[in-house]
C-alpha cells in the first residue's frame, strides 16, 4: 500500500514538474513586438548626437566639429614649475605606496 501511494506521488510530482517547466517557454522564447532588431539599428544612418558636455542636440557637422575640438588640448594654465612639483608628489605617493617603509 505505502509502495503503491508513493509510486502515484512520484508520477503526480514528475508530471507537474514537466508540465509547468513547458508552460510558459512559448512566450519567453520570442523578444517583444516593439523591440527593433539589433540588424536593422545596425543599418541605420545616425544623423543626429547628442553633446558630451551638457546633453544638448546636435547635427552631426556639428558633432564632428565638437569632437575635433575636445581632441586639440588646450595650452597648458599652470606654471611649469608647478607641473614638475606635482609630477614628483605623484611619483613620490606611488613609491610610498609601493614601499612604505621608506622615509622621503
Amino acid at each position: 500500500m505505502k509502495c503503491i501511494k508513493f509510486l502515484v506521488l512520484s508520477i503526480s510530482a514528475t508530471i507537474f514538474v514537466v508540465v509547468s517547466s513547458y508552460w510558459g517557454t512559448k512566450v519567453m522564447a520570442l523578444p517583444p513586438v516593439e523591440d527593433i532588431p539589433e540588424e536593422i539599428l545596425r543599418t541605420e544612418i545616425i544623423t543626429e548626437a547628442r553633446s558630451p558636455i551638457d546633453g544638448t542636440r546636435l547635427t552631426a557637422a556639428e558633432y564632428a566639429e565638437l569632437q575635433t575640438q575636445l581632441q586639440t588640448s588646450p595650452p597648458p594654465k599652470l606654471n611649469s614649475q608647478i607641473r614638475q612639483k606635482i609630477f614628483l608628489l605623484r611619483i613620490r605617493k606611488a613609491l610610498l605606496e609601493l614601499f612604505p617603509f621608506l622615509v622621503i
